[in-house]
């Protein structure tokens, strides 16, 4: 086995020896040597930094190019909605509030479409199954009558509605666009924003459809009056700061238009129910078969 002595390292001994001879030479080769490590090391931070700053940029550059109109993305930002956003909407086109303006006030130039979508979906098929129910009430004493699920029902009220929901406000869009070329001083609000507006001013007609089940006429016509009062509140309150720049003519014509267009809409879910076919049946023949001495009644 080796001695201790043996293991020991000479180099350090002839280094220590040159150090003590020359003490500032080991110094500025020290220094020489750090100012390169150091030199080295912030030519790399400095290229780290650069390439981040691209990255950076990049990245950047692509959040703010649109995603294009065939991809899920682009049709995905008009569903970014959260639920309290809902709701809050759907409160503000129930009681609607002179001094607020539904777009500035409860979309604050962020429309969606998740709201109006669902609340027209949920109109079509309140209005058809409670329209099934009331010709059932309707003829439920009647021991003639043979009921039968109308199914058609969903598809009318789903194709007016959401045509009333979509090329109302486009008419509406393209005429606002019209007149903010003629006049400057006529505003216009997006096309999204319009249907949005439209959208949550059908709310109102959900809960109209069900209590009309409640068979007593008056009740019924006060009902659908309340809720064209408050639904057309919500579009007059919205579009009257848009027209009020405008001639005295335009405005009372294009205000009069649209809610007499909304109480069209309500009258033609007021009449729905009564508007029942009736399940044809086949006539009976009187015919005497061979062998048998009764008549038999066959179709």
């Amino acid at each position: 086995m080796a001695a201790p002595q043996e293991l020991a390292f000479h180099e350090f001994e002839e280094a220590a020896d040159l150090l003590a001879e020359t003490p500032g030479a080991a110094t500025i080769c020290s220094l020489g040597e750090l100012q390169g490590h150091v030199s080295l090391a912030g030519d790399t931070e400095d290229q780290e930094d650069g390439e981040m700053e691209n990255d950076q940029t990049q990245l950047l550059g692509g959040e703010k190019q649109p995603p294009n109109f065939w991809t899920f993305g682009y049709h995905q930002s008009f569903f970014d909605v959260d639920t309290h956003q809902v709701l809050e909407r759907i409160k503000s086109s129930l009681l609607p509030v002179p001094s607020q303006n539904f777009v500035r006030h409860c979309l604050r130039h962020h429309p969606d479409l998740y709201g109006p979508f669902w609340i027209c979906a949920t109109l079509a098929f309140t209005l058809a199954v409670s329209s099934n129910l009331a010709t059932l009430l309707q003829n439920w004493g009647d021991s003639s009558f043979s009921y039968s699920p109308q199914f058609h029902k969903v598809t009318v009220a789903g194709i007016t509605i959401y045509c009333y929901a979509w090329l109302v406000p486009t008419a509406l869009w393209g005429f606002l666009q019209w007149r903010k070329g003629v006049r400057d001083s006529v505003g216009c609000y997006t096309f999204l924003e319009i249907v949005c507006v439209y959208g949550y001013s059908l709310f109102i007609y959900i809960p109209t459809v069900v209590l009309w089940l409640i068979p007593i006429s008056g009740l019924q016509w006060f009902l659908g009056v309340l809720a064209v009062s408050l639904s057309g509140a919500v579009l007059l309150l919205t579009f009257w700061p848009l027209l009020r720049s405008d001639t005295k003519v335009v405005s009372a014509v294009l205000l009069t238009v649209m809610v007499a267009l909304h109480a069209l809409l309500a009258i033609g879910c007021k009449s729905l129910p009564s508007r029942s076919i009736p399940v044809p049946q086949a006539p009976l023949h009187q015919v005497t078969l061979p062998g048998y001495s009764k008549t038999s009644a066959v179709p």
